[in-house]
């Protein structure tokens, strides 16, 4: 390049370089802009609530710190920055997880927006026992920790399901008619849901309703049950084996599903419809009913959950509800399985426990009268529940003493006539039906019939209804939960000192013993004297000691009547009519004919 052209370049440039910052002044800027530790925390908290990452209980939000620095990132020192207005839709915005209590006078219940789901369920007049079934400050609680209690699914047309149990629901609190409601409301994707606690006072009964409001909007409501409850009871095993979701089909009997049954990963698959469907333990339990008039819960569906060591105490079941017009309602009841309450509801739901296995529909009856008249006695006499048993025990002998006497005395009887009877066959051995005329008569002359054997055995059968009643209500009666009875801690559960079984099992041998006097010598029987009461030690050693109470206060009650039935048969002799038998005189000496007294009228 010339010299010349070289120094002109040289000074345009120059010029360049002192006009432009006058022409085109630029801001100085500082450091590059980062967001402080705290905002950036928030940031990340507000996107784990945004995506479903919260958890039940946690606090939220997003504050305006944060929004300004996801609206204005980072800048290089130097860059240009062209501010824009951000769309309060692009802008997040605060997330508030909470839980809501609702006291009434009976019950504390906590509801989670997360999900709108239920999440606790406080008796405040039920504590939860020791070991020993001492009475805690602690009030019984129904969920155990991390699980809810009730939670919401739907699904839609074309297999579209909604979870909601990661949604986040604002919520409205208002008082009706008396009434504390809780209204959840949410907007999922194109469907805007509502559910709606309504929780009556007075009562452990909540009612629910569900409604979606969107394209294809009839469904089905899929309500999640209690995978298991927190046990509060002394013996926390055995309340664990009474863990089961019960059903009670349209026009059926109610029928269960034990956890223990199940498998882990098993699947039990009931179709409806369905009045009501509960989850419960050995005294509560967490019902859905369908309302009055309504139309059955269509399905149960349930999985067997893992093990704890070797006991079921996990179980996955939810009942499905049809959404019609977009609307579905439900009753809750949680709460104590009180007889009384669970009458009130209606529906049968006091059948809530199925009684007797394959013998349902003959020990329920009895269960339910047996249950009834023990509430009766207990609110009229004012006693407590040991002494009603031992009222009822010495009752249902003395309602059975014209029942026993009869048996009783038809049983001599037919042990009056046997010689007669024996004479006619070995007189008629080699013609059967004449044999056969002539011992009916001989039934027929004394007012007797073949059939009379059984009636005299049948008054043994008459109180084991009872007692079988009296076992299954001694499991799952909660007015016996805690009741203390003279050294016993609590009728509800085994005696610690083993007192009554050993009175259960001396009083069945007394029974037996007596019972045998002046009677033929068996070897059976006299066998069965010693060897039926060492079965019933073994067996009524882990009873409740309520129901050995009322056994042992039974068999003391009917030792009079076996007495004076063991003098009658003591002054009778057989008695012959007709052919005479040959009978032993005492003192012994050869056998000689003879009548017996006159039949016993």
């Amino acid at each position: 390049m010339e010299p010349r052209r070289l120094a002109i370049a040289v000074v345009l440039m120059a010029v360049v370089l002192v006009i432009t910052p006058i022409l085109f002044p630029t801001t100085p800027s500082g450091p590059t802009t980062g967001v402080p530790p705290a905002d950036s925390a928030a940031v990340a908290a507000s996107g784990a609530a945004m995506s479903g990452a919260a958890s039940i209980g946690d606090e939220v939000t997003t504050p305006a710190a944060a929004q300004q620095a996801t609206a204005t990132p980072g800048v290089t020192e130097g860059a240009a920055v062209t501010m824009m207005a951000v769309p309060d839709s692009l802008v997040p915005r605060p997330v508030v997880i909470d839980t809501a209590a609702v006291e009434t006078p009976l019950a504390t219940y906590r509801v989670s927006s997360l999900g709108a789901a239920l999440v606790s369920a406080e008796m405040q007049s039920y504590r939860a026992l020791t070991d020993r079934g001492r009475k805690t400050d602690a009030p019984v609680e129904f969920a155990r920790e991390g699980d809810r209690l009730l939670a919401w699914r739907m699904v839609f047309p074309g297999g579209d399901t909604v979870n909601l149990t990661r949604t986040p629901f604002d919520v409205e609190a208002s008082d009706r008619d008396g009434r504390r409601q809780l209204r959840y409301t949410a907007q999922v994707a194109e469907r805007a849901v509502a559910i709606t606690y309504s929780f009556l006072p007075d009562s452990y009964r909540v009612n629910v309703a569900a409604s979606v409001t969107g394209p294809n909007s009839d469904g089905y409501l899929l309500v999640d049950l209690p995978p298991g409850f927190r046990s509060s009871e002394a013996d926390s095993s055995e309340d664990q084996t009474h863990l089961s979701y019960a059903f009670k089909p349209e026009g059926r009997s109610a029928d269960l599903v034990n956890f223990r049954d199940l498998d882990p990963g098993e699947r039990f698959l009931k179709q409806g419809p369905f009045t009501w469907v509960v989850a419960k333990n050995k005294y509560f339990l967490l019902g859905v009913l369908t309302p009055e008039a309504q139309p059955g819960f269509v399905e149960l569906d349930v999985t067997g959950g893992p093990l704890t060591g070797k006991q079921a105490t996990r179980a996955d079941g939810h009942v499905v509800v049809n959404l019609r017009n977009g609307a579905a309602a439900l009753e809750v009841y949680a709460g104590p399985q009180e007889f009384r309450r669970m009458v009130a509801m209606g529906r049968e739901f006091e059948s809530s426990n199925p009684y007797g296995g394959f013998m349902q529909k003959l020990i329920q009856p009895f269960a339910t009268l047996v249950i009834k008249t023990l509430l009766w006695m207990k609110e009229t006499a004012g006693l407590s529940y040991g002494w009603v048993l031992v009222i009822f025990g010495v009752a249902v002998r003395i309602i059975l003493w014209p029942v026993n006497q009869r048996a009783m005395k038809t049983s001599l009887q037919m042990q009056q006539i046997q010689p007669e009877i024996q004479a006619v066959q070995a007189k008629h051995k080699g013609d059967p039906q004449k044999m056969q005329q002539e011992v009916m008569k001989v039934y027929a002359d004394h007012g007797l019939s073949p059939f009379s054997s059984l009636t005299g055995c049948l008054p043994m059968f008459i109180p084991l209804p009872v007692f079988f009643a009296l076992f299954f209500v001694f499991q799952n009666t909660i007015e016996f939960r805690g009741v203390p009875f003279l050294w016993l801690p609590d009728i509800s559960l085994k005696d610690p000192y083993y007192i009554l079984p050993i009175v259960v099992a001396l009083t069945a041998f007394l029974v037996s013993w007596i019972g045998l006097r002046s009677t033929p010598d068996n070897p059976q029987a006299r066998l069965m004297t010693f060897l039926l009461p060492a079965i019933m030690l073994i067996f009524f050693i882990n009873f409740a000691s309520g129901l050995n109470l009322y056994y042992g206060v039974q068999n003391l009650a009917s030792l009079p009547q076996q007495w004076l039935i063991a003098k009658e048969r003591a002054k009778m002799k057989p008695r012959v009519s007709g052919t005479p038998v040959a009978v032993a005189p005492k003192g012994g000496g050869p056998p000689r004919d003879g009548r017996g007294p006159k039949r016993l009228s």
